[in-house]
């Protein structure tokens, strides 16, 4: 029996997501926040009455891992790399939930094949 062409090439398209998977660098999941704050000194800047400049930008990365909610304080010097890895994990999820959905359609495939009797 010859191979069905839709399902080489969706073997291929897997092929290339395994590849792209392997390639990925380091990953973090969650989400990167800029923000600013006030602090409680009298006469600061911060609390001007007109036009005031709160102290920052101050990142913060926040996540869930095993149902646990962290925050960490991430540094200017480190934010490169950080993004880099939110970046990395954002592309796993894209290439797992693509090679998902080619499986699925490579199983559909398969069931509407008509059965072979053996001989």
């Amino acid at each position: 029996m010859k191979p069905d062409p839709r399902i080489q090439a969706i073997e291929q398209k897997i092929q290339h997501l395994k590849a792209e998977l392997g390639a990925l660098g380091s990953l973090r999941p969650g989400s990167l926040s800029r923000q600013y704050h006030v602090c409680r000194k009298a006469g600061c800047r911060c609390q001007a009455p007109h036009k005031p400049r709160r102290h920052g930008p101050y990142y913060h990365l926040d996540y869930v891992h095993h149902g646990k909610k962290t925050t960490r304080f991430i540094r200017a010097a480190q934010l490169p790399e950080v993004r880099r890895q939110l970046a990395n994990f954002k592309k796993l999820r894209r290439l797992v939930d693509s090679w998902i959905s080619l499986s699925l359609q490579k199983a559909e495939i398969l069931r509407q094949k008509p059965a072979t009797t053996p001989p």
